[in-house]
């Protein structure tokens, strides 16, 4: 079985004006920044506004995602609070050939260990061909993963649940399970979780990233001295003043006006925040797009 590792990007999801989801640039996006460096995307993760996208949207994208040259670089976010449509979405997909699942577990409710893992059973018995990662983001569902409740989920099903999102990075320094990979949710952890034994990351930022993060990647296995991984943080640490969503749709839509359209109650930066990005971003010399060769 393959283990899923290397550079992701939370994919984001391009609306139109009425904030419909146009199906053919969000995959024109995904494709780009898999062209630029990552070795696939997340659809429908938090950074994709998931949660605020309908069910039959999703669908519609997920039948035109299946012809995609990259259809096979996907992991598809399939998290919802309703269990029953969190599998009747995963069965849509495996019928459309995609298996590699991204789940978070359900927002609102508490809950502990025990529902995660009842939780995540019944997500499998009913779809047993599903690769799953989970999603450990705390900040979000008010749940935290603990290394304990992933391993007992691990040793119930060792075919199913592949891997970690760890985006509250209380896992990726310390959770060692054989075939199994770990990826923080964060390009300031890229280099140390490398060296750690983690197969990669899976951030928001890479949507604008992807390339220098490849480089770190890449050089990391090559024994290269890292000549990129300082900005790279330092690019990632200017988002992280901001929502992350509200940011890289404020910055995306000085190339493309469309990236101004985003579901409320999410919004774009105000003027001033906008300001500071911009201008942050611009002290680093950060541009979009392939680096340019020494």
């Amino acid at each position: 079985m393959s283990k899923i590792k290397g550079i992701y990007a939370a994919s984001m999801s391009i609306l139109d004006n009425n904030l419909s989801l146009n199906i053919d640039k969000t995959i024109k996006h995904s494709e780009k920044i898999i062209d630029q460096g990552c070795h696939g995307v997340a659809i429908f993760g938090s950074t994709g506004q998931a949660q605020l996208i309908s069910v039959s949207e999703k669908i519609k994208l997920l039948s035109k995602l299946s012809e995609s040259k990259y259809r096979d670089k996907y992991l598809i976010g399939t998290g919802l609070n309703s269990l029953s449509e969190t599998i009747n979405l995963m069965k849509i997909a495996s019928s459309l050939n995609f298996n590699n699942f991204l789940v978070m577990p359900p927002a609102y409710y508490k809950y502990g260990d025990n529902e995660v893992i009842e939780f995540y059973s019944r997500i499998v018995e009913s779809s047993p061909e599903s690769r799953i990662i989970l999603y450990n983001f705390e900040k979000l569902c008010g749940y935290k993963f603990s290394i304990s409740c992933i391993e007992e989920l691990v040793k119930k099903f060792p075919e199913q649940i592949i891997g970690v999102k760890d985006s509250s990075y209380n896992l990726f320094e310390n959770l060692k399970i054989e075939n199994f990979s770990v990826l923080p949710g964060s390009e300031l952890k890229l280099l140390k979780s490398l060296e750690l034994g983690c197969e990669g990351i899976i951030t928001a930022t890479c949507n604008v990233t992807a390339a220098i993060s490849r480089k770190v990647y890449e050089d990391f296995f090559n024994k290269k001295t890292q000549t990129v991984n300082e900005l790279l943080c330092n690019v990632r640490s200017v988002f992280d003043q901001f929502n992350l969503i509200s940011g890289l749709h404020s910055f995306l839509s000085e190339e493309d006006k469309i990236y101004r359209n985003i579901l409320p109650p999410l919004s774009l930066l105000n003027e001033k925040d906008k300001k500071k990005l911009t201008e942050d971003l611009r002290k680093l010399n950060f541009k979009l797009g392939p680096l340019k060769a020494a």
